[in-house]
């Protein structure tokens, strides 16, 4: 089935009740008739679900509608994209590890690699995304984990995932790419080289605000039998390319306990029916409000990867088909006027998410980088003057006029 279709079929099963879709199975655990099929199911010898903290029908039928859009080969599900993250982390990193990151990506991300993962011994580099020779670089014989956002957040950069899958393979490394921005539906990372795929399903795979959730998919690209890592090496000896996604569900998922609630997963899947819809709308109506705000005079630089003088253009259209996702930034020359712009938008919202079918602004220094110092900010790419937007499925002419209507301040002030 081709993408839109799969959004909304595949992995559907109609279940003993018939329904036309997935129900929410709102269970803690599962009952067997006997001792030895509980234990049997314990023991992974036969099937069943045994407690919603490892496995839960409603969050299954997400996990595998995510593994054909990304065209996996397993999901695992978890509470939160950060829950997602951190699982592969814990999963893969042990203490004198390294992990190599590209720099202009998630805030949240950042500290969790920079700050938290470092009190345990684990270190991180930073390299600039737009160079695939900086990360050939700065990999070393401590690196364990490549990692990258398919359209960085709010840095905007575009990586070239083909050059940096060659690289990180030259060096046995897992190449793990979040593609929260993206989605499914302008790149698909594992079938350009990429190992590990992550998802902070609340943004544009929700859509609406409403839950949430995150997603791993093993792309079924590394080789965990000739892999680096000695526990998972000796786990595929019996469960062969599934051996991570078997070690994360029945050890680090387990022990860290970030599973969904079915609930939300339910909104998941609703929001994965209409995500091919939106994400044409969102990525036409962004790329329309950068072209305008980039002939703005009050408008000091747009940072959009699909603008014709975008430094990423041609990767834009190599690898994602000339889309170039739904958030821009721009610089309005201070912090003080980006302030200002923001009070002053009326069908915009002033919050921290992305993705919405709304449009959603923010000042992204004094907000999800705020715990970071100037200089910290100022290599991440994070100016004073930033604004990021998340731009909706209203009509353009609206958005514009109500950032129109913002921006006479400016004026006003000149």
């Amino acid at each position: 089935m081709k993408k839109d279709t799969q959004s909304i079929h595949a992995g559907l099963t109609s279940g003993i009740s018939g329904a036309t879709v997935p129900p929410v199975c709102q269970s803690v655990a599962f009952a067997y008739d006997t001792a030895r099929e509980l234990a049997d199911a314990f023991e992974g010898k036969g099937p069943g679900y045994i407690y919603s903290r490892l496995g839960n029908p409603t969050n299954a039928a997400l996990e595998a509608r995510l593994t054909h859009l990304e065209n996996g080969i397993g999901c695992i599900a978890t509470s939160s994209g950060m829950a997602a993250i951190s699982s592969v982390a814990m999963g893969l990193l042990k203490t004198g590890d390294e992990i190599l990151a590209a720099k202009g990506i998630f805030g949240g991300t950042t500290s969790l690699f920079c700050n938290t993962l470092k009190r345990f011994g684990i270190e991180t580099r930073l390299f600039d995304p737009a160079e695939t020779d900086d990360a050939c670089y700065r990999i070393t014989d401590k690196t364990r984990l490549l990692f990258v956002e398919s359209i960085g957040n709010p840095g905007m950069e575009v990586p070239d995932i083909p050059a940096l899958a060659e690289a990180a393979h030259e060096k046995n490394i897992p190449f793990v790419v979040d593609n929260t921005a993206a989605t499914p539906m302008l790149v698909r990372p594992g079938d350009l080289g990429a190992d590990i795929v992550v998802h902070s399903t609340s943004k544009f795979i929700n859509g609406h605000g409403t839950a949430i959730g995150g997603a791993i998919i093993d792309c079924g690209n590394y080789n965990w039998h000739g892999g680096i890592f000695e526990d998972i090496r000796r786990l595929s000896q019996t469960r062969g390319q599934l051996a991570f996604l078997w070690h994360l569900r029945n050890l680090i998922y387990r022990d860290l306990g970030g599973c969904p609630a079915p609930m939300n997963s339910f909104l998941m899947l609703q929001g994965l029916e209409t995500l091919p819809a939106r994400m044409k709308i969102i990525c036409e109506n962004a790329a329309e409000l950068a072209k305008y705000l980039q002939r703005h005079p009050q408008i000091s630089w747009v940072n959009y990867p699909a603008l014709e003088d975008s430094r990423f253009k041609t990767r834009v259209d190599r690898i994602f088909g000339g889309l170039g996702g739904g958030l821009l930034t721009f610089g309005t020359g201070s912090k003080e006027k980006a302030f200002r712009f923001i009070d002053a938008t009326e069908l915009a919202l002033n919050t921290t998410n992305l993705g919405d079918v709304k449009t959603l602004v923010i000042h992204p220094a004094s907000t999800i980088f705020h715990e970071f110092g100037m200089e910290e900010r100022q290599k991440m790419g994070v100016g004073e003057d930033m604004v990021r937007v998340s731009v909706g499925i209203e009509s353009v002419e609206d958005i514009k006029d109500d950032f129109t209507n913002a921006l006479i301040l400016f004026q006003d002030e000149a």
